[in-house]
């Protein structure tokens, strides 16, 4: 179930229309029902594996806070971690490994090496849910959040339809007393709940979609070659997975706050960044800020000698591209902006603030840049299919469908960027938002035709959905 098919749509105003009839606890019940049949709509023999983890980890949290035996706790904390991360390792990454294994020792010589014979599929959401229940668990455990005693409010935590496949990753200290906490519609908070919907839909439909079809023309090689297709290929891209993966959160958001719930801000536009620090701070906000404090911290932070610093932002950035996916092109994709942030703190380019206009475009375009060629490799298929497409970059071979291509592509990057600045510009949560709302619905209005004018009117399911 798609969030920008009809089938969402009418499924989200049923639930939203019965929810806010029923009680407290009814709502909670009624939403982890929903949920879970929202989840089984792809597969429901994954309900199983989703359910058999949120149960062993409300009971592994009731233990560590019940206990009084620091190694007790230390033993349920490795339990859960080792649960948790077994399964993710599992059916993520198990045929990858085995397969790299097999391609290195065929290298050393040794062939034949028999690799997984069954392929493993991937449960929809496992990265992300199992990111949710690991920082509860780490939490209970540092005494930051007490477990949580109703184990329908655990399961909503996980489950909660709007964030449950692509994020954001919700922290236990914000959203979990929101399950507790009974809820009242607020007409004002459901209606930016409807204008982040619609503004998700644009993102998504119009930009994302339209610059897809350019993107995957150049990366499957169905675009003619040269210098000048790559580059449209590249930004193509750039401008899709921001779209694409920037949509599903304020869908997500806004799906989230018409329940009344409220879930953090996942993008503060990105591609307005100034270093590629700044970009990670404004990017994916819940994955970068878990890889933070679960794991660049606890490896030492820059809390022990600048060296160990340089290893710990290369360490979190490799594992980090290696969450988006079982390939070795998001690991080097890791690895590029792990060395990129170490560099940044060598010459102390990401603690200098630029106030001249000048200075300032010069860096967010240097940062934008950047990123979009690594994003070469998150893109590509194999290291050697990122370094051929790379490679054209020094062929000047012309097409004549370049600047036709350009010209589309260049109405949607105006598009996406307009709608950043006026964030960036009014600090707002979405694209005119201080105006009156009637001029909202006005808007709401135009982005709908939008979206029924320009989408192209097929299923493109989001990026993200893969991890």
């Amino acid at each position: 179930m798609l969030f920008d098919t009809p089938v969402y749509f009418v499924f989200l105003i049923l639930v939203v229309a019965l929810y806010w009839k029923l009680p407290h606890k009814g709502q909670n019940i009624f939403l982890l029902a929903a949920s879970y049949f929202f989840y089984g709509w792809w597969d429901w023999r994954f309900l199983f594996l989703m359910a058999g983890s949120t149960i062993t980890d409300f009971w592994v949290a009731r233990g560590i806070e019940r206990s009084g035996n620091p190694k007790v706790k230390k033993q349920l904390l490795i339990l859960s971690l080792v649960l948790n991360f077994g399964f993710l390792g599992y059916f993520k990454y198990l045929n990858f490994f085995l397969d790299s294994f097999a391609r290195m020792a065929s290298l050393l010589g040794a062939h034949d090496i028999p690799t997984a014979v069954i392929r493993i599929i991937l449960p929809p959401a496992i990265s992300f849910y199992t990111f949710q229940e690991v920082a509860y668990i780490v939490d209970v455990y540092k005494g930051r959040i007490k477990a949580a005693h109703s184990l329908t409010e655990y399961a909503l935590f996980i489950s909660l339809f709007p964030h449950l496949i692509a994020g954001p990753i919700q922290r236990p200290s914000h959203l979990l007393p929101q399950m507790a906490s009974p809820r009242r519609f607020d007409p004002e908070r459901f209606f930016q709940g409807c204008m982040l919907i619609v503004t998700g839909l644009v993102r998504k439909c119009v930009i994302a979609d339209n610059c897809a079809a350019l993107a995957n023309a150049a990366f499957s090689g169905r675009f003619a070659q040269g210098a000048a297709g790559t580059l449209i290929g590249v930004y193509a891209f750039a401008f899709q997975i921001y779209g694409d993966f920037s949509g599903y959160s304020d869908l997500a958001r806004g799906s989230a706050q018409v329940l009344g719930f409220h879930f953090m801000v996942n993008f503060r536009q990105p591609y307005l960044a100034t270093s590629v620090q700044d970009f990670w701070r404004r990017w994916h906000i819940s994955l970068s800020t878990w890889l933070r404090d679960y794991l660049y911290i606890p490896l030492g932070g820059n809390r022990m000698g600048e060296r160990r610093t340089y290893f710990n932002l290369l360490v979190t950035m490799l594992l980090g591209g290696l969450w988006h996916g079982a390939n070795w092109t998001f690991v080097f994709w890791g690895a590029l902006h792990g060395g990129a942030l170490a560099l940044e703190r060598w010459f102390g380019l990401a603690a200098k603030t630029e106030e001249g206009f000048l200075r300032l475009w010069i860096r967010r375009i240097i940062v934008f840049n950047f990123v979009c060629f690594t994003w070469v490799f998150f893109r590509a298929p194999s290291l050697g299919a990122a370094w051929n497409l790379l490679r054209q970059l020094a062929n000047p071979a012309w097409s004549s469908d370049f600047p036709a291509a350009a010209t589309f592509l260049a109405g949607f990057v105006v598009l996406a960027l307009g709608l950043d600045l006026i964030l960036e510009n009014n600090n707002v949560e979405y694209p005119l938002q201080n105006l009156s709302p009637t001029w909202q619905m006005v808007t709401a209005a135009a982005g709908i035709v939008l979206v029924a004018l320009l989408s192209l009117g097929q299923l493109n399911a989001f990026i993200y959905f893969q991890f």
